[in-house]
């Protein structure tokens, strides 16, 4: 049963990770009706920038890390200013790829400015087992997974409050509800995807962080973007509960099916696994949990 309770909640832990980069597509995609590609390539640019300035200007973390956070606002409105606004009214499709040209273009400048080897970033707190939960529960849980859990909690937590306590955050509800709308009462709408890029860059720091930490700042964090998709279609294209609901299943279930089926059908299991889980979700509520249900009339 420990064992169990050992793969259930590093299931959970790393599905806050997944959440936190859905997290990313939903501020975009709720308020402008874009479905931002390019943010896995945000996520790689972020975290290479933040281990570029450690490694090749000796920078310390500590300095490193909010610096970064100005270099991905800057990214962030750059990016709203050259290719959304220029855009506006497009279709939908239109502005998709512009964001798959978007991300491949940013993931190009990232290897241009810092290089195309792997990192190594260390973060404060190591990735070995909790003695705390050891010791009390005999249950086997990386403190750094914890950390991460909690990091990422407290950046959702402190979003919640941005939109539901600010002025600015009534005026990103009011844009995601009708754009047409919020422009009809004096809200600038520009100004209010500018903010939103630059916080979906922030957030791009931090899952960038996290999972480069864990495996290393390398291209490969481009496709950590792949795995918010089934947390996406599970939660809802639409809501941050979602995302983070999606998430704790996503990462729950494809640590129990590699640990339990994977074995029956040869392993392996832990790449696809969630992939047709989403799949089969789509079958039963397009939607995700706490999307916006749409009614069709044939």
């Amino acid at each position: 049963m420990n064992f169990f309770f050992e793969v259930l909640i590093g299931g959970l832990l790393s599905g806050v990770m997944y959440a936190l980069v859905a997290i990313g597509f939903v501020l975009i995609y709720k308020a402008s009706g874009v479905f931002n590609f390019a943010q896995g390539a945000m996520v790689f640019f972020a975290a290479l920038t933040c281990v570029g300035m450690v490694d090749q200007f000796g920078f310390s973390l500590w300095l490193a890390v909010p610096l970064t956070i100005v270099v991905m606002i800057i990214l962030g409105i750059a990016i709203e200013r050259m290719v959304l606004r220029p855009l506006v009214n497009q279709p939908e499709i239109t502005l998709f790829m512009a964001t798959i040209g978007l991300a491949f273009f940013i993931e190009g400048l990232a290897q241009l400015v810092w290089g195309a080897q792997v990192h190594k970033l260390e973060l404060p707190i190591e990735d070995v087992p909790s003695e705390y939960l050891m010791e009390k529960f005999n249950i086997l849980v990386s403190q750094f997974d914890i950390m991460a859990a909690g990091v990422c909690a407290l950046l959702v937590t402190s979003l919640a409050l941005l939109f539901s306590q600010t002025k600015v955050g009534r005026a990103l509800r009011a844009v995601a509800d009708d754009h047409q709308a919020a422009l009809a009462v004096g809200i600038p709408l520009q100004r209010i995807w500018a903010v939103l890029w630059a916080v979906a860059g922030l957030v791009a720091l931090v899952a960038g962080m996290l999972w480069g930490a864990r495996n290393g700042v390398q291209f490969a964090l481009t496709f950590v973007a792949l795995k918010a998709l089934p947390v996406l279609i599970l939660g809802g294209f639409t809501s941050m509960p979602g995302a983070i609901v999606g998430g704790l299943i996503i990462g729950a279930t494809e640590k129990m099916a590699e640990v339990y089926i994977g074995p029956l059908v040869g392993g392996g299991i832990e790449g696809w696994f969630p992939y047709v889980l989403a799949l089969l979700f789509l079958l039963v509520r397009p939607e995700g949990l706490f999307g916006e249900k749409i009614i069709r009339r044939i």
